[in-house]
């Protein structure tokens, strides 16, 4: 092994029916040192960090790791922990249903239900120690996302794990929690863990890594020092290709000017719904881009699902073109062209064990009528149409969607909502935890629909991808709107000073 090394991957080759995911890849981890994995959705991440946690096995290769003589079999997740392998993934897989300390202490060591006084007061110390606002005796589910998300790092940490792998972990933190997560990486860094962070955000890898790896297509790109790659040559290299300014990715939508330009699609007086937020009044014009901006937490979500009746509507006068309507649930929404993209897509968007084709033609089917089911050729069709159109990849359009890597599930689900041909279309963190490739079409897909009409709303944690998209943006704050900007005030500084009570940045 090279001097230094805590990992070494070589060769590492690994396929699918129909597809080759990972091919002759090479990976290396040294001690105390961040190392970031990027690529595209697809490129093989997450297939080779499977492999090295044992949840895949990989076709030929060798894992070695230090202090071990030769290479290493790792045919389980347990293998993996018991090197000092451990991971916390991109979607949380703790037990919701349990407590703090039993997520904590699952499957770690034989006997640990017996003395419930020290585990919880082991979770306790651990927790305050890393700054996490819980308590042992917690039910998991009563945590927020990102409360979660901390709990199933401090678990891996206290695991005293060489190599840690960090999938996405702040996917659902706010700004301060990601400070915090670094924060820990680094103290972990310089006790000499290794550490492979996965993530979408550029900015975050400059701030925390010490190297670069990309993968595109299953492939190896290279191994870099961050200090020699500047951003806009990362982006280059996972793209295989040159980058568009996306400064200037407006430049792709036109202004609709046809029929109904200008007019009011859908307007809400005191919408408010059984999840917290205060009445709110809102309105979306034919062909607009509009969004809903806010720290985590502030309620943009909640108030896109009052608009689709996702969450039960308790007050509130609705219009749509005009006439007033009742909206009680989504399929009120649904029969009324509204198409709602949850932020949830594992959880409220996908069905895995349901092909591609299927998934794809299910809200069209939903409003048809299962008693009208579609022929097979007629949704083969349009499976064929939308998969041409989005470029999703996947080895045909009866795989389960399961198989596909997170951005090509998000373009299936919005091949279904459009599909069944909204007038207004919701969508909700439509980029998060997807390729840079991937984001940039379906940003430039949502000012193409636009300026053939379509009324759409856009929710984003990014705020630079917000001022590309929208032209209008509603600010969030304490579950209640606390503001409108256009025109010269669609800025970064506007947005901030908004949110902080009007205070200039």
């Amino acid at each position: 092994m090279k001097e230094n090394a805590v990992l070494e991957m070589k060769n590492i080759t690994k396929s699918f029916p129909g597809v080759l995911a990972l091919q002759n890849v090479d990976f290396t981890l040294c001690e105390g040192e961040i190392h970031a994995l990027m690529g595209e959705n697809g490129a093989g991440k997450s297939t080779l960090i499977k492999v090295l946690t044992g949840v895949y096995g990989k076709d030929s290769g060798e894992v070695y790791l230090k202090g071990k003589d030769g290479a290493v079999s790792i045919r389980s997740p347990q293998d993996a922990q018991d090197l000092g392998i451990s991971t916390v993934y991109q979607e949380i897989t703790l037990c919701p249903n349990l407590t703090v300390a039993e997520n904590m202490y699952i499957g770690r060591e034989k006997g640990w239900k017996q003395n419930w006084r020290k585990i919880n007061a082991d979770t306790n110390r651990i927790l305050e120690s890393l700054g996490i606002p819980a308590k042992a005796t917690q039910q998991l589910s009563s945590c927020s996302i990102a409360i979660q998300q901390m709990v199933a790092i401090a678990r891996a940490v206290d695991m005293d794990c060489k190599v840690l792998i960090l999938d996405e972990p702040t996917s659902s933190l706010d700004e301060q929690e990601v400070e915090k997560l670094f924060g820990l990486m680094r103290d972990l860094k310089a006790k000499g863990v290794g550490i492979i962070f996965v993530t979408h955000f550029l900015d975050q890898v400059y701030e925390v890594c010490d190297k670069i790896t990309v993968l595109r297509d299953g492939k190896l790109v290279g191994e870099f020092v961050i200090e020699d790659l500047p951003r806009v040559e990362l982006v280059s290299k996972m793209l295989g290709k040159d980058l568009d300014d996306m400064a200037e990715i407006k430049g792709e939508g036109q202004e609709y000017t046809g029929e109904g330009a200008g007019t009011v699609f859908y307007e809400a007086e005191g919408l408010q719904s059984n999840a917290g937020i205060q009445p709110f009044d809102f309105h979306i014009k034919k062909g607009e881009v509009n969004g809903f901006t806010g720290l985590l937490g502030s309620g943009r979500s909640e108030c896109v699902r009052a608009i689709f009746g996702a969450d039960h509507v308790v007050n509130g006068k609705v219009k749509i073109k005009g006439k007033d309507v009742k909206i009680t649930n989504p399929l009120e929404a649904m029969k009324n062209g509204i198409a709602y993209l949850p932020e949830d897509r594992k959880g409220d968007g996908i069905i895995g064990d349901l092909s591609v084709r299927e998934n794809l033609i299910l809200a069209a089917q939903v409003l048809r009528g299962f008693c009208r089911p579609f022929s097979r050729a007629e949704a083969e069709k349009a499976a064929d149409e939308y998969i041409k159109l989005l470029d999703i990849k996947t080895a045909s359009q009866d795989t389960p969607i399961k198989s596909l890597s997170g951005g090509n599930q998000q373009k299936v689900i919005v091949a279904r909502w459009l599909f069944a041909h909204p007038e207004y279309l919701i969508l909700d963190e439509p980029t998060r935890g997807i390729d840079i490739g991937t984001k940039t079409e379906i940003q430039k897909l949502v000012l193409k629909l636009a300026s053939e009409g379509m009324s759409i709303t856009f929710i984003s944690s990014e705020t630079d991808e917000m001022l590309r998209t929208c032209s209008r943006l509603v600010v969030m704050r304490d579950r209640k709107v606390v503001g409108e900007l256009t025109g010269d005030d669609l800025n970064q500084n506007k947005i901030m000073s908004t949110i902080a009570g009007g205070e200039e940045a």
